[in-house]
């Protein structure tokens, strides 16, 4: 976030002054350049559900003969994932000179989080030993064709409102699981696969012009990503297939963009 913030204000200072008209302008076209971050808010990565296990053995031979009760809870993509990185490009065509339609290339990052999904009971010693989770990093690519309105003249910092709909290609996500105290491990087991799904979101934000054909950005809002695909390959057997079913994601974008003109 900061890198892109100083990339911004580099290229505001390096733009030309002149009358500060940058903006939508009928049959006028525009490229912009972006970079913030992108807050988890909502949205499951995985359900919970409840499994038995007859027998540990095939999991740990020490464990032949004992069975357990897989208890896994539902955990939310802000309990696993910290804030992501979001990175992107955009055309747009102005309308007039207070809205433009726009096209917009973004790609997102967060890094590999791990967290307590839930516990294992096993009968035979009466306690529940805690089951972790650690899932690779979440990266999607999206395409989104939006609007975009602005309020007051020309010549100034003017708000604006903005809305886009497309659509956000997720890579695979894999999921080791370990239960430590009894010495199982389940590493880099498929988990989603890689998913084509609906986005869309709003935003708000400000335009403030810097030079006849140069201007700066900031803007923030609210995006969705619809589900993703479940891959049970490894862990249907463990009767948890279905809890990777979901994974849409809702987010908090903030960004802030260079702009030109021409």
């Amino acid at each position: 976030m900061k890198t892109a913030a100083y990339l911004v204000l580099t290229a505001g200072l390096a733009a030309t002054a002149g009358a500060q008209a940058a903006g939508p302008e009928a049959g006028k076209w525009s490229f912009s350049a972006f970079g913030g971050v992108d807050v988890p808010t909502s949205g499951d990565v995985h359900s919970g559900a409840v499994a038995p296990i007859a027998d540990l053995g095939p999991l740990n031979p020490a464990l032949s003969g004992v069975g357990a009760e897989l208890r896994i809870q539902p955990r939310s993509h802000e309990r696993i994932y910290d804030v992501a990185d979001s990175y992107g490009l955009e055309m747009g065509y102005g309308l007039s000179d207070s809205s433009e339609v726009f096209l917009q290339a973004r790609y997102t990052h967060a890094s590999p989080g791990s967290v307590t999904v839930g516990g294992a009971f096993v009968p035979a010693l009466n306690t529940e030993l805690p089951v972790f989770g650690r899932f690779s990093a979440y990266k999607s690519y999206g395409a989104e064709f939006g609007y975009r309105y602005f309020f007051m003249e020309p010549g100034s910092a003017r708000p604006f409102v903005a809305a886009r709909v497309g659509a956000t290609r997720t890579d695979a996500i894999n999921a080791s699981f370990d239960i430590p105290d009894a010495a199982i491990s389940i590493p880099d087991a498929r988990f989603t696969k890689k998913t084509w799904s609906a986005s869309g979101g709003v935003d708000v934000g400000v335009i403030i012009p810097v030079g006849e054909t140069f201007s700066l950005t900031a803007q923030a809002g609210v995006r969705y990503v619809d589900k993703l695909d479940g891959d049970d390959g490894d862990i249907g057997g463990l009767g948890l297939g279905g809890i990777n079913d979901d994974g849409k994601r809702f987010s908090v974008p903030v960004s802030v963009a260079a702009r030109w003109d021409f």
